[in-house]
């Protein structure tokens, strides 16, 4: 199986010159219309969306639907209903390319090398899945509140953990990759660019429903969300070639290893009060080597739904 940038063809050149009350106040950036609003008052429409990426459209199920159907018009987040742009200069930076370029060049000089997953990080726009008072920090090496007491990952830690992942016996190829943790749905939407399939859990309802209302407008055909405990895994869509994990635990639950297929790679932040990423690599049917790779900072990892 070869791994051609079916999508992103750019060479690493050409992208590196860069719940009770308290929760509640806590989740009321969390909007369910965050993408439209955004690309209504930042001036987006389609020709801000990858090309790519038009495709299909996600189900307010959170399951793709192929161009072959026809998507329900209450399933799909229309920028023209919502309220003009507001007067400003702050716009037009933000959908500038150059921004996100500055930031994957920083990126870049972190260490991240992976030419494929520079290119992902470069064609998402980070601040399309921010509440409008957050945007103007989108593109900082920073991670951000989307409410409930989650975050956004800062951008380093997205490329690294995907980078890792990727690093694999087949030359960087996966089939199917399984996100604990969907939050906002950015991080999906980075994976989508580099693998086949994109299947993604988050445990608090209204993020879930928050990363289907931002990625819906943005039509990713490859990308599954479900709700519902993470660190039980997606048995059901079992085996996955990479999995990744947007929070932190002791240690890694045996039903993700488990969902591991033979020779992929699972990458999560490891720990209680010092976390630390750490690299699960599968060898064999009841055998897995476990690397430590560098210190980071979750949210811990939680069971249950909320």
């Amino acid at each position: 199986m070869t791994d051609k940038p079916r999508r992103f063809p750019l060479s690493l050149s050409s992208v590196v010159e860069k719940p009770g009350p308290a929760a509640r106040r806590a989740g009321e950036g969390a909007s369910r219309q965050t993408a439209a609003r955004n690309a209504a008052q930042h001036g987006l429409r389609d020709a801000h969306v990858p090309v790519a990426a038009k495709a299909a459209t996600v189900h307010a199920s959170g399951q793709a639907v192929p161009p072959t159907r026809s998507a329900s018009p209450a399933n799909s987040t229309s920028t023209a209903k919502t309220a003009a742009a507001p007067a400003g200069a702050l716009a037009a930076p933000l959908v500038s390319e150059g921004v996100r370029r500055a930031m994957v060049e920083r990126v870049a000089k972190q260490g991240v090398r992976d030419a494929k997953v520079l290119a992902a990080m470069l064609e998402v726009q980070r601040h399309l899945f921010m509440e409008p008072a957050l945007s103007s920090q989108a593109y900082i090496d920073a991670s951000l509140p989307i409410g409930y007491h989650q975050t956004i990952s800062q951008p380093y830690i997205v490329a690294r953990m995907i980078e890792v992942m990727r690093d694999n016996r087949n030359g960087g190829a996966m089939d199917r990759v399984l996100e604990i943790g969907t939050g906002c749905g950015y991080q999906a939407a980075v994976l989508s660019l580099v693998a086949k399939e994109v299947f993604s859990i988050e445990r608090i309802k209204p993020l879930h429903e928050l990363a289907k209302s931002n990625l819906r407008p943005m039509r990713i055909a490859n990308i599954r969300l479900h709700y519902g405990d993470g660190m039980l895994g997606l048995p059901q869509a079992a085996p996955f070639d990479g999995i990744i994990l947007a929070a932190a635990g002791i240690e890694v639950p045996q039903a993700l290893l488990d969902q591991l297929a033979i020779g992929g790679r699972l990458v999560a932040p490891v720990g209680a009060r010092h976390q630390v990423l750490q690299l699960v690599e599968r060898t064999g049917q009841a055998e897995w080597i476990s690397t430590t790779l560098e210190s980071c900072h979750f949210v811990p990892l939680r069971s249950g739904t909320v």
